[in-house]
């Protein structure tokens, strides 16, 4: 029993209410392979049902524990986590109130998940008539074994739950099984293989092979030409052998079974396509504020301490080009480095630069990767094959060794904070491994996050800036339109008169024009003009989005779709129509430019086959005129012939229930109006707003980010938001709005009460609400909202995990989920 082994376990099954390290005995049979980072399947509960869990220790088993359950299977021949990831995980699990396998789970790409199917089979030797008998006086159990039978012995659970209807057959089950007519199996499929190709190679010195066959070279051309071909390679693939002589593989075979080659199976990588024709580039050329920057900065990596900074510079100013030199250095001295963007649309141009540095040691992560690619990519980055990761948020876990640089570039996206479990900032993630791979966490933007811009003024990162743009190239000119002289002088539409007439000025030049509008859609809503009635989505509390692409209401957050009704279902009125979206403008520009082709970019347009990549390439091919789109034209794209950047609405994001909001609008305006005159022809931008005068618009206009934050930063403090103080929000979703209501309140009188005992009576916490979420109803759920204001330590992430733990099992909240995120996006 002294060699008998325990495996600590995190397990799938287990909510963040009991999850813990669980204990598994090891059987004799894996205790020589089994290793921490490996997946396994236990059995787990009164019902023993079959789960999926991830070995985080092995530890003697001492005391021994003879009614400790096994471990029933594993998954994996080697750890797909090494030690510093699981320790990640762990950490993540306090940091985000998160359980240990999901976190973990959200280091691995989609093709290395695991689908477990249940099936209850008959035991070996048991006949209809035992299993009958052993039923007594069940009759669900009688109809079970009828079933099993009939099916050939064995049925999966699903199965069982469509015979048995509303029925549950779990009772019947649990009766056969205690009385041994029944098991439980579970088998485990992956999301993808691995991808294999046969490979011929010589069996045979090259000399000897080709004495065999020098005198068949007429008798036998096909085996000659595949005998002269591998004398020369060595080795080649059967497919490329096969096509280069015009041998079948049965010519192969035949010469295997000779003795004259080897035939076996190589794993091959499932490649992302890199962009073709790209020249190898040389040693990047920095003006002088660039070299300064660079030297810094190459100077903190060479350190070998964990360090931050914050690369500010204006809208191009040449921040790409610090990159490229500072992973050169990187590369040479042996490191690897880690390059994150907040938009799948920036990659394409990213990839092309990186490539011509950087060439086949490049690897990529995104979500619009085929699961096979994605799958094949992460093994590259983990052998060492690519050495230079780009990708977007979930890229942050990319399993590179020797990790010496992660680069954030626009690091104020809110794109880099997750929206689904783990609710994880990509920042944060980077910012921890960065302390433990001793490397220089690099944030970029010309528009850094108010709270990174503090932390670099208190002396918490280093402080790098670019004031000039690359060049000497000037910033465009930008004019402010009001919106409200426009509709006093007669002009409804979306288009002022100014930006007409620039749009008709550059197309005359053969010059392009981007235009930003962060709403897709055609129309905001409808309202009708008799009732006033508007057509709201019936699974939650928003108003429905027309699209006239497919004349079709649509709601933005659980995708209800119905048609565009042709008077108002409620009085017959006439509808009106309230609002504007990038449909209803790319209408517009069409009635105003109707010889003009229009290329219009949000997520209506982009898919599967229409990408972020063949949309940008079509644009800057064709030179086509006008581009409309969200925000993902509004930053980091780089084409030479745009010289004319348009705001639509600059007012959209200003007043929303955010204290983000003039921050998040001042960087897409600034960012946008960046977009123009980056090439040698100059350009303009212009932004239409209702509200001319708005601090935030004029500081936008003016590329003065220095006094944006200055007043933002006493806002921040006079509020008391992050980065003064951070946000704990404890969210409480229900079917019922009575239940999600309740559920914050006990929330809130356990926390006060807790809150008058000691120690906790030391903290300084604010507490605010419950109150509903900005959209309380979403696809049939409501959503109530508890508020902590208060520094982000220990203490308070202990208190607020104890708080999940106590609400998940009240029994009060039963169908109520409750989760809590730290300073969410909404």
């Amino acid at each position: 029993m002294a060699g008998i082994l325990v495996a600590k376990i995190a397990l799938n099954a287990a909510t963040y209410a009991i999850d813990k390290p669980y204990d598994y005995t090891v059987p004799e049979e894996v205790a020589d392979t089994l290793r921490p980072g490996m997946r396994v399947v236990v059995p787990f509960s009164a019902g023993n049902r079959h789960t999926e869990g991830i070995v985080l220790t092995l530890e003697a088993d001492r005391p021994p524990e003879p009614k400790r359950k096994r471990i029933l299977t594993v998954l994996d021949e080697e750890p797909v986590l090494d030690a510093k990831a699981l320790r990640l995980a762990l950490w993540m699990r306090e940091r985000w109130f998160c359980t240990v396998y999901d976190a973990a789970r959200a280091m691995l790409p989609a093709g290395l998940y695991f689908s477990l199917q249940d099936r209850w089979v008959l035991k070996e030797g048991v006949d209809q008539e035992t299993a009958l008998a052993a039923t007594g006086k069940s009759e669900q159990g009688r109809q079970l074994v009828e079933l099993l039978f009939a099916w050939g012995g064995q049925a999966d659970v699903r199965q069982l739950k469509e015979a048995f209807g509303t029925k549950d057959p779990n009772p019947a089950l649990k009766l056969l099984r205690d009385k041994g007519v029944l098991t439980l199996e579970t088998s485990a499929s992956r999301g993808v293989g691995d991808k294999v190709e046969q490979v011929a190679a010589l069996a045979i010195p090259p000399e000897e092979a080709m004495a065999q066959f020098t005198g068949r070279r007429r008798s036998a051309p096909l085996q000659y030409a595949v005998v002269e071909l591998l004398c020369s390679l060595g080795s080649a693939s059967a497919k490329e052998l096969c096509y280069f002589t015009g041998a079948s593989s049965a010519t192969l075979r035949s010469l295997a079974k000779r003795g004259v080659l080897t035939l076996e199976q190589r794993e091959v990588f499932r490649r992302v396509a890199l962009p073709e024709g790209v020249e190898a580039a040389g040693e990047p050329q920095l003006n002088e504020e660039q070299q300064r920057a660079y030297e810094g900065l190459d100077q903190l990596v060479r350190s070998g301490q964990p360090s931050a900074a914050l690369l500010y510079g204006v809208t191009g100013s040449g921040k790409t080009q610090v990159y490229l030199k500072l992973i050169r250095r990187v590369l040479e001295r042996g490191g690897s480095a880690l390059v994150l963007v907040p938009e799948i649309a920036l990659t394409p141009q990213l990839l092309r630069l990186f490539s011509a540095h950087f060439g086949d040691q490049i690897g990529v992560l995104h979500s619009s990767l085929r699961a096979g690619e994605r799958y094949d990519e992460w093994k590259r980055i983990r052998t060492g094959e690519a050495r230079v990761v780009i990708g977007t948020r979930s890229a942050v876990f990319a399993p590179l060794t020797r990790l010496q640089l992660i680069i954030l570039d626009e690091e104020q996206e809110p794109t880099y904070q997750s929206e689904n479990v783990p609710k994880y900032h990509a920042r944060e993630v980077a910012k921890y491994r960065c302390v433990q791979e001793k490397g220089l966490l690099l944030l970029s933007s010309a528009t850094p996050s108010v709270e990174s811009m503090y932390r670099a003024k208190q002396g918490l990162y280093h402080l790098f800036t670019l004031r000039r743009r690359y060049n000497e190239r000037p910033l465009p000119p930008v004019e402010i339109v009001d919106m409200k002289q426009e509709l006093r002088s007669g002009n409804g539409t979306d288009l002022s008169g100014a930006l007409k007439k620039r749009l008709t000025e550059m197309m005359e030049r053969g010059e392009q024009s981007i235009l930003f509008l962060n709403r897709r859609g055609a129309s905001r809503m409808v309202s009708c003009g008799e009732c006033g009635e508007v057509p709201t989505c019936p699974r939650c509390s928003v108003y429905l989005t027309y699209h006239s692409a497919n004349g079709r209401l649509m709601c933005h957050y659980c995708g209800h779709s119905e048609p565009l009704p042709d008077a108002c279902p409620s009085c017959g009125g006439a509808l009106n129509f309230i609002g504007t979206g990038t449909q209803k403008v790319e209408e517009e520009l069409k009635q105003a430019f109707p010889q003009r082709e229009v290329l219009r970019m949000d997520t209506d347009t982009v898919s599967a086959t229409q990408t972020h990549e063949k949309l940008l390439a079509r644009f800057e091919r064709e030179k086509i005129p006008i581009l409309i789109g969200t925000q993902m034209v509004a930053k980091g794209l780089d084409f030479e012939n745009v010289t004319l950047v348009g705001v639509i609405s600059a007012d959209l994001s200003l007043y929303a229930e955010d204290y983000r909001a003039g921050e998040r609008t001042f960087s897409l305006l600034t960012q946008v109006v960046g977009r123009a005159g980056r090439g040698t022809k100059g350009g303009a931008a212009l932004i239409q707003t209702f509200t001319p005068e708005h601090d935030v618009i004029r500081c936008a206009a003016r590329q003065d980010y220095d006094a944006f934050y200055a007043q933002e930063i006493e806002l921040r403090r006079l509020r008391g938001c992050p980065p003064f103080q951070d946000l704990f929000v404890l969210t409480a979703s229900a079917r019922s709005e009575a239940g999600a209501l309740r559920a914050c309140m006990r929330m809130r009188q356990a926390l006060e009460s807790w809150l008058r005992q000691p120690p906790l009576e030391q903290l300084t916490l604010r507490i605010l609400g419950p109150a509903p979420a900005s959209v309380v109803k979403v696809n049939d759920r409501y959503r109530y909202r508890l508020t902590l204001a208060c520094s982000n330590t220990k203490q308070i992430r202990a208190l607020v995990a104890e708080l999940l733990r106590c609400a998940q099992a009240d029994k009060e909240n039963r169908g109520v989920s409750v989760f809590a995120d730290v300073n969410p996006l909404d």
